[in-house]
């Protein structure tokens, strides 16, 4: 069970669709929570894996789908006020790894993997290190970035805080769990 059907009870699918919706609209905001370039630092990862591990797989998934389409669309949804230009740039690498991210976070909440704090952080963190594979992919592919350029500009100075977010994520959801037993009980 996910903290949403916890909180919610049986959803109809008009009620999932404005989840979805909605939670995309969390993660465009958390994106333009930015510092640097090429890579920004942005709260995108804090808010995908609490969509993620709140909202289960599918409904994660259709919220990352929702979230590509603003851009895909023009809306300035990306970090920076990125759009179009962005699923196609030198970061898309890693907006299509959010896109396993929410998925996986919310498959390991279902699978009961991510259920107290360290486990969930855990699973977080995994998750954040997991996004480098396809977000180094791509510079490497149409840039022609070399590994010693990636791991310098591109991954080394953003593993501290993508863990610090996985970490806060962790916190934030497991004590929502802990607030809605509270207020059952």
């Amino acid at each position: 069970m996910t903290l949403t059907q916890a909180a919610l009870g049986k959803t109809t699918l008009l009620r999932q669709a404005l989840l979805a919706l909605g939670g995309a609209a969390f993660i465009a905001v958390a994106a333009q929570v930015s510092i640097g370039w090429p890579v920004p630092i942005t709260l995108q990862t804090l808010a995908i894996l609490i969509v993620g591990l709140t909202f289960g797989s599918r409904l994660a998934l259709a919220t990352m789908i929702a979230y590509l389409g603003y851009g895909a669309m023009g809306l300035p949804v990306f970090a920076n006020g990125g759009s179009v230009a962005s699923l196609v740039g030198p970061t898309a690498g890693f907006l299509y790894g959010f896109v396993a991210m929410a998925w996986l976070a919310g498959l390991a909440v279902e699978k009961g993997i991510a259920r107290g704090a360290v486990s969930t952080a855990l699973v977080g963190i995994a998750l954040s290190a997991l996004i480098y594979i396809p977000g180094l992919a791509w510079p490497a592919a149409v840039l022609g970035k070399t590994m010693p350029e990636l791991w310098a500009g591109w991954m080394a100075p953003f593993l501290l805080g993508d863990a610090i977010k996985a970490v806060i994520a962790a916190l934030l959801v497991t004590g929502a769990w802990k607030a809605l037993s509270a207020r059952k009980a």
